[in-house]
C-alpha cells in the first residue's frame, strides 16, 4: 500500500505545560499518531514548545542567579534543550505505543536548526512573551543588556523576543532521508533553533520561530500529501467564541483569505495555521490541510469533523 506523507503539527494541548503533564500528555498523542500510522501515513512530525523553552530559560536564569559563575544561557540553547526534552518523550512514547499494537518502525528526533534574516523586520518589533515575571530592577539590567521587557500591570515584567520568518531548514536532507526510509521523524521543534547565517558559521539567534510557520515549510520542503494541524479546537470557526459560533469543515484558499480579511482568526491563535496552510498550498498545490484536535482525529479523518483546507479549482 501507498503510504501518505503527511506532516503532523502538535499545539501545547499535546504536550501539556510542565514535565508531569507532558509525560502523561504525549501518552494520549502518542495514540493518536499511531492512528495515523494504521490509516497508512507515513509521519514527520513537528511541535511546539512555549512552555517548555519558557521553563527552561527560566531555570537557566535563576540558576544564574544563585551561582555567578555559570554563564545564562541564551535561547538558542534554550531551544535546542527543549527540542531534545520533548522529543525524547514523544518517540518513546510513540514507540512503545507502535510497538503494542505490533507496528515496529524506528521513530527518531533530528535536532534542528532554521536560518532567519538578521534584518528580519521581526528583529525590531519583538511579540513573543517567555521566561520569569521580573522586578523592575532586573528588568531594567536585561533592557541594559539589549533585551526587550514587556511590563505586565500586577504581575511585572516578563522578556520579549521576536518571531522572524523561517528562510531555511538546515537539516532538511536528513530529515528527508529518513522520511523517505519510512522512519517516523520528529524534526523543527518549536519552530527549529533560529539561527543568522555568517560565512560558513551559524550563530544562533535570540529569537523564537512561529512553529506553524515551519510546519508549513517542513510540509512543502518534503513535498507532503498533507499537512495535519492538531490544535485545541475540533474545527476552525467562523465568530469563534460567540452566539453565532459555525464550525467550517471545508476550506478553499480564497475562502479563508476572505476570512482572514474579516479578521476572523485571532493573531496568536488561529491566524497562523491559517497562514501556515496558505503557504503550503502555494507550494504543493495537489495538498490538502486538516486542522482539528487530538481528540476529534479519527472523526475528522473519516471526514465528520475538523476543517479541510484545500486549494479551489
Amino acid at each position: 500500500m501507498i503510504k501518505k506523507k503527511a506532516v503532523v503539527s502538535l499545539g501545547h494541548e499535546a504536550l501539556g505545560y510542565t514535565t508531569l503533564e507532558q509525560r502523561d500528555a504525549v501518552k494520549i498523542t502518542a495514540r493518536a499518531l499511531a492512528d495515523l500510522v494504521e490509516a497508512g501515513y507515513q509521519l514527520t512530525i513537528t511541535h511546539s514548545n512555549g512552555p517548555q523553552v519558557s521553563m527552561i530559560h527560566k531555570a537557566m536564569t535563576e540558576l544564574r542567579r544563585v551561582y555567578i559563575d555559570y554563564t545564562p544561557a541564551p535561547m538558542c540553547v534554550c531551544s535546542a534543550m527543549s527540542q531534545g526534552y520533548v522529543g525524547y518523550d514523544i518517540q518513546n512514547s510513540l514507540r512503545a505505543e507502535l510497538l503494542s499494537r505490533g507496528i515496529s518502525i524506528p521513530v527518531s528526533t533530528i535536532l534542528t536548526q532554521v536560518t532567519v534574516d538578521p534584518y528580519d523586520e521581526a528583529f525590531y518589533e519583538p511579540t513573543k512573551v517567555i521566561g520569569r515575571y521580573m522586578s523592575a530592577e532586573d528588568a531594567e539590567i536585561e533592557v541594559k543588556k539589549g533585551n526587550y521587557v514587556l511590563e505586565e500591570p500586577g504581575k511585572g515584567f516578563r522578556r520579549v523576543v521576536a518571531a522572524p520568518k523561517p528562510i531555511d531548514i538546515v537539516e532538511i536532507d536528513s530529515i528527508r532521508t529518513l522520511a523517505e526510509s519510512g522512519q517516523i521523524v520528529i524534526a523543527c521543534g518549536g519552530g527549529g533553533i533560529p539561527v543568522i547565517e555568517q560565512s560558513h558559521a551559524l550563530k544562533g539567534a535570540s529569537a523564537v520561530i512561529e512553529k506553524d510557520a515551519i510546519a508549513g515549510r517542513l510540509a512543502s520542503d518534503l513535498q507532503a500529501d498533507e499537512l495535519i494541524i492538531l490544535t485545541g479546537v475540533p474545527s476552525v470557526y467562523r465568530n469563534f467564541g460567540t452566539p453565532q459560533q459555525e464550525a467550517l469543515h471545508t476550506l478553499t484558499v480564497p475562502q479563508a483569505r476572505d476570512l482572514i480579511s474579516q479578521d476572523q482568526f485571532e493573531a496568536g491563535t488561529m491566524l497562523p495555521k491559517i497562514d501556515a496552510a496558505i503557504s503550503y498550498l502555494k507550494k504543493q498545490p495537489s495538498g490538502s490541510v486538516l486542522i482539528t484536535s487530538i481528540g476529534a482525529v479519527a472523526d475528522a479523518l473519516k471526514g465528520k469533523n475538523g476543517t479541510r483546507i484545500t486549494n479551489a479549482y
